[in-house]
């Protein structure tokens, strides 16, 4: 039974992650993070935008994980 509801749980995560929506913010949140790596000048403003990007990925990623 355990083995059944695991299998269930990575589908669910498999079709999120498929989902345009998931993948449009996850791509766009990457680009975000990798932008200020490019630029980088490291005002606090890069900061601030290195951390918002970053929480925008790591929210996704979590959104993936707690589906039930």
């Amino acid at each position: 039974m355990l083995v059944k509801s695991s299998v269930g749980k990575n589908q669910k995560r498999l079709q999120k992650m498929k989902s345009s929506e998931w993948i449009g913010q996850t791509i766009a949140s990457i680009c975000w993070i990798t932008s200020v790596f490019v630029y980088a000048n490291w005002g606090i403003g890069d900061w601030l935008q290195l951390f918002a990007a970053s929480s925008w990925l790591f929210s996704n990623i979590a959104a993936i994980l707690s589906l039930r």
